[in-house]
């Protein structure tokens, strides 16, 4: 099978203009007037749009209201923060070594923006914490992930499809590892969401909720980004597009979509007002529907056509202000300072 050629810093015979996501020609000088795919720029312009950084929200009311939530609330609340931190912290390695492989200067760009991006939701959740529990209890959050038997079922289900990608690069290891990205970015932070989106609902750490709601904005994007990468590389690459690989999107969605379950079920289950496993299992098992009708192929699950928690409004117009979720109203920032800050109890 063939090998993936890196992109080249510089090439004087190559056009402006690129020949192929991968293993194409491109001079890697980028001018967003002459870029080969027309989603790049206004993906681009969007991402630039959602900038955002955890300082803009006040943290003040969560601070007041954390011993207020249930033991079994704030234990459920640090281990999904702690999932957040694994995924994003792992999505920020994998976007910047795919990277060197999109020999098109555009998509180069986009990887570059995506992988700050995931840089500010990893600092999200420290300053989340940080406002909320010692350092010693922040720094166990974060090796929560190592040591749940179910957790780390799923998250080796997908580093081991990053894996084959990083030890191999062929067309075939890109294309399954773009398939693991989406299932990342685009499946397994949703039962974590909707913890959090259903606090927020009963007035429970709204700024934290609001927070999490901009990472599921600028994640949505990262999932459309990579879509279309996904889509050009088979168009350009008909040896892909084969029904093996397509059976494969199908199958690695349908596991993935059983792990999250398993794991939602064990860290939130029915547990908590206004939140039901059976509306979890079929939520997710919807997202997954979702993602993989956006591909064009066959959705993994019958059924399961439509939001049946209707109530989680997560941007589904990803160019929407930012604004609260579950008001759908301009939101007005109160900068955090000294006045205003961890501070202020």
């Amino acid at each position: 099978m063939s090998q993936l050629t890196k992109r080249k810093i510089y090439d004087y015979k190559a056009p402006n203009l690129s020949t192929g996501v991968i293993n194409g020609k491109s001079s890697n000088v980028l001018n967003w007037d002459d870029v080969r795919f027309n989603w790049a720029y206004p993906m681009y312009k969007n991402m630039l749009a959602n900038f955002w950084t955890p300082f803009e929200i006040n943290m003040s009311n969560d601070i007041k209201q954390w011993d207020t939530l249930s033991k079994e609330e704030q234990e459920t609340f640090k281990k999904i923060i702690g999932l957040l931190a694994f995924l994003d912290s792992i999505q920020t390695d994998y976007s910047a070594r795919v990277s060197e492989y999109l020999t098109d200067s555009s998509l180069s760009a986009l990887m570059q923006v995506l992988s700050f991006q995931e840089v500010v939701h990893n600092q999200s959740y420290s300053y989340v914490l940080s406002s909320l529990v010692n350092k010693q209890e922040q720094d166990s959050i974060f090796e929560y992930w190592k040591n749940d038997e179910i957790l780390k079922e799923r998250n080796e289900f997908i580093a081991k499809g990053y894996e084959r990608f990083i030890q191999e690069q062929t067309p075939q290891t890109f294309f399954e590892s773009i398939v693991f990205d989406i299932i990342l970015e685009g499946l397994f932070f949703y039962a974590g969401f909707a913890f959090f989106y259903n606090l927020a609902r009963n007035q429970k750490m709204v700024s934290t909720s609001t927070m999490i709601n901009y990472i599921n904005r600028d994640e949505q994007l990262h999932v459309n980004l990579f879509t279309n990468i996904l889509k050009e590389v088979l168009k350009e690459n008909p040896e892909l597009d084969t029904t093996e690989n397509r059976q494969f999107i199908t199958k690695t969605f349908r596991k993935a979509a059983e792990l999250e379950i398993k794991w939602g079920n064990n860290i939130i289950g029915s547990r908590f007002t206004g939140i039901t496993m059976d509306e979890l299992e079929a939520y997710i098992k919807f997202m997954a529907n979702k993602r993989v009708n956006a591909l064009g192929i066959e959705r993994p699950f019958e059924g399961y056509r439509e939001n049946p928690m209707r109530w989680i409004k997560a941007y589904a117009d990803v160019n929407a202000g930012k604004s609260d979720f579950f008001e759908q109203k301009s939101r007005q920032y109160t900068k955090v300072s000294d006045e205003n800050g961890f501070d202020e109890l």
